[in-house]
């Protein structure tokens, strides 16, 4: 599996837990000191900031959400994604993901840019 595949994995879980109204889980593809960046709320700084401002953003009625990784790269443990996003109540934009391997093989984001288009 090529890295793009393996972060359309990473956002297709995240999108999954968004339509089943899981903050957490949102959250759970972040790292733990992630930071967050996006125009719908203030910047979100940690793993728990994270998940804090999901749990407004999965209450309103989710299940359009799709993100679709448009370009990847990835060099030994650090690795980065742009992506489209959509959803039927907050439009349409593009995340910047910068992520990292973690020592178990997983990648996590540590750096979001949420943008609207």
């Amino acid at each position: 599996m090529d890295f793009l595949e393996e972060c359309q994995q990473l956002l297709d879980r995240y999108v999954s837990c968004y339509r089943e109204g899981d903050a957490a889980g949102c959250a759970s593809v972040y790292s733990i000191k992630a930071e967050m960046y996006s125009p719908f709320g203030p910047p979100a700084i940690g793993r728990r900031a994270i998940e804090a401002a999901h749990i407004e953003w999965v209450e309103e009625v989710a299940d359009s959400k799709q993100i679709n990784v448009l370009s990847a790269g990835s060099s030994g443990d650090l690795g980065w994604c742009i992506a489209n996003f959509s959803e039927g109540t907050t439009g349409s934009g593009f995340s910047m993901n910068i992520l990292a391997r973690q020592p178990d093989g997983r990648w996590e984001i540590t750096h979001c840019s949420l943008n609207e288009a």
